[in-house]
């Protein structure tokens, strides 16, 4: 039975797993090289991080052996979301007023931005050291799926991990699920980390 488990998740590209399983392990074979983390401020998202560390790190360790092996790598990537520089705002009918930011308040979300980009990649980057993880950043701006996406192909890729928010049926239909996209636009193996309970109440 754990068998036929563990060919499933071989043959899909999209696996949706609780950290306890071990069937993750059947992907943990010496053509996996290049993996992406995709992170933001989510719980989940460092989460999912976390699993990769202790289920991967055989592929991924910086150890002199590994070293002469040209093992694995792993990149942790954040994707900002673009500053719009104007609102437009309804004024009368058929017509609109935009309202563009000044300079001042430009730079202070730009700077606002690369604080974050720089903190969450900070923690990331401590997670991944403390178990000798082979680690890379790299800080993106755009629509996230899409460019989580377009990063995995430009890279060639072998896996591509991110977190699960659970979102439910409703909130998935209005909002999007990042994940639930890559899964089927990514152009390699999408493994989704689902969380535990408690933490998506």
């Amino acid at each position: 039975m754990a068998e036929d488990q563990a060919t499933a998740v071989m043959e899909t590209s999209a696996v949706e797993k609780q950290p306890e399983t071990t069937e993750a392990e059947a992907l943990s074979v010496t053509s996996t090289k290049k993996m992406i983390v995709a992170i933001d401020e989510s719980d989940t998202s460092f989460y999912a991080l976390q699993w990769v560390i202790d289920h991967f790190s055989n592929l991924l360790t910086t150890t002199a052996a590994a070293d002469a092996e040209v093992n694995g790598m792993l990149t942790v990537v954040h994707v900002q979301s673009p500053f719009h520089h104007f609102a437009a705002y309804p004024a009368g009918p058929g017509g609109a007023t935009a309202v563009y930011a000044s300079s001042t308040v430009i730079e202070s979300v730009k700077k606002a931005q690369q604080e974050t980009s720089a903190a969450l990649l900070g923690r990331a980057l401590q997670m991944c050291r403390a178990k000798q993880i082979r680690t890379e950043t790299m800080v993106l701006e755009g629509d996230a799926k899409e460019i989580i996406c377009q990063a995995v192909e430009q890279m060639n890729v072998d896996l591509l991990v991110v977190g699960s928010r659970g979102l439910g049926k409703i909130k998935r239909a209005f909002l999007g699920s990042v994940s639930d996209y890559c899964a089927h636009h990514a152009k390699c193996p999408t493994l989704i980390v689902k969380p535990p309970k408690e933490m998506t109440k």
